[in-house]
């Protein structure tokens, strides 16, 4: 496994969004490992495709609660209830964090690394990331959706 290089803003496949995924090989099953090698070398708890400069609809979350490694393969939200507002950050803007508004609870239909679909229901921070993970899919950043900025001394504090 490989810890890869993280594309950051202004980077424009940040903002473009992803092809679907169509093959689901041995290839596909090292660049997930390397992502998520990645996402964990850069203290992170998700890491989408285009943020290693990969165009495709792929991502990992690991927020450290009981579902561990979640990979995510032409994820879809298929729905979305209630409101919550906190803290988000990114691995593509270092330094930057804001309060972004996203829904509470999330129902999310993928496919894992050999093709085969999956649902996955979600609440709280989980649900949060994988809003914000599927939002990079879509070439949608969270600098787009923050109601307010935060500086370090807020978090800190």
């Amino acid at each position: 496994m490989s810890v890869l290089p993280i594309v950051t803003y202004p980077d424009p496949i940040l903002e473009q969004p992803c092809a679907p995924v169509t093959a689901f090989d041995r290839r596909l099953g090292r660049l997930l490992d390397d992502m998520y090698e990645t996402m964990l070398a850069a203290d992170g708890v998700g890491l989408a495709a285009p943020q290693i400069g990969v165009a495709g609809q792929i991502a990992v979350i690991d927020v450290g609660d009981e579902h561990g490694r979640i990979e995510l393969i032409n994820p879809v939200i298929i729905e979305a209830r209630g409101e919550q507002v906190d803290v988000e950050g990114c691995l593509s803007f270092p330094g930057l964090f804001g309060e972004v508004p996203r829904a509470k609870y999330v129902k999310v239909r993928a496919q894992n690394r050999r093709g085969r679909p999956f649902t996955l229901s979600a609440t709280g921070f989980l649900a949060r990331a994988l809003q914000h993970e599927i939002d990079h899919l879509r070439g949608v950043l969270f600098t787009s959706k923050v109601v307010r900025y935060c500086d370090l001394e807020e978090l800190e504090g």
